[in-house]
């Protein structure tokens, strides 16, 4: 099996595309865009056989007709909750995709970012769209921010070994946040160090693991005694929807203000 990231919507929401093959077959998650997964697929003599789909937001669905069109025989699986007419196959929490007799994907429901989110994984690799982000998260949009907490619980409590997949490349900005929360936090600081981010080339296996994300993502840390203490004093009350919600807030006041944009990321891991 191999994993690519293809870029797309560069330099407005710097999605990535996720195309997996095993011998000459394909399958596309979060087609937002058609063109260059068209292009990818031909070079490589590639079938696509199907494409999955997170969530209803249109830089995660807007290539699946060019993609139709192209492939007419894919089979496109989405939310039960997606009012999308591509969808052939509605999925929802403890569902099994199977698109081989060797590739076999378990659906979680991870709303939040919106209501009707999932992820698909299994042992080897999570596709969680814009639940969670490599050191960071989506915002909150259709879903509440109960349902988000619940959703990176779940998340949480996948294997560490899972190879980590998300649909954007934010990774720099989540860790300049990342460290202002956590600057205490070893692993963290030797993540930026060792970052080494080439988007838009397309990307070749996972961003990261479950493993590095629990121990360097605030967001999966939101209820950790240190976080948690700076949660408090900024006025969360001791629950994980508050927490988490106080958490995100934080992020956003920072990217409005354009603050996390203005700071260089190796200058705050540095002596």
């Amino acid at each position: 099996m191999k994993i690519i990231g293809i870029p797309a919507l560069v330099g407005s929401y710097d999605n990535y595309i996720w195309v997996l093959s095993q011998q000459q077959n394909a399958w596309v998650v979060d087609p937002g865009e058609s063109i260059q997964v068209i292009d990818f697929l031909k070079q490589n003599n590639l079938s696509l056989q199907g494409i999955l789909i997170t969530h209803f937001h249109h830089d995660h669905v807007n290539g699946i007709a060019d993609l139709k069109a192209a492939f007419p025989d894919c089979e496109v699986y989405g939310p039960e909750k997606t009012a999308n007419d591509f969808i052939q196959h509605r999925v929802k929490q403890d569902d099994e995709v199977r698109l081989s007799p060797e590739l076999k994907l378990n659906v979680l429901d991870t709303p939040g970012h919106t209501d009707d989110h999932i992820a698909y994984y299994n042992s080897d690799m999570l596709f969680c769209g814009d639940t969670l982000f490599t050191a960071g998260c989506g915002r909150r949009f259709t879903g509440t921010f109960s349902q988000f907490a619940e959703s990176i619980l779940k998340l949480r409590a996948l294997d560490d070994n899972i190879g980590f997949y998300c649909a954007h490349e934010y990774t720099v900005s989540n860790l300049k946040f990342a460290y202002l929360v956590e600057p205490e936090n070893e692993a963290l600081r030797q993540r930026i160090l060792k970052l080494d981010i080439r988007y838009p080339q397309n990307h070749e296996g996972a961003q990261s693991t479950l493993g590095e994300e629990k121990a360097t993502n605030p967001f999966m840390r939101f209820d950790t005694p240190t976080i948690k203490a700076k949660l408090l004093a900024r006025g969360a009350q001791d629950n994980s929807e508050s927490l988490f919600k106080t958490l995100r807030s934080w992020k956003d006041e920072l990217d409005q203000s354009g603050e996390l944009d203005d700071r260089d990321l190796i200058s705050m891991v540095t002596p």
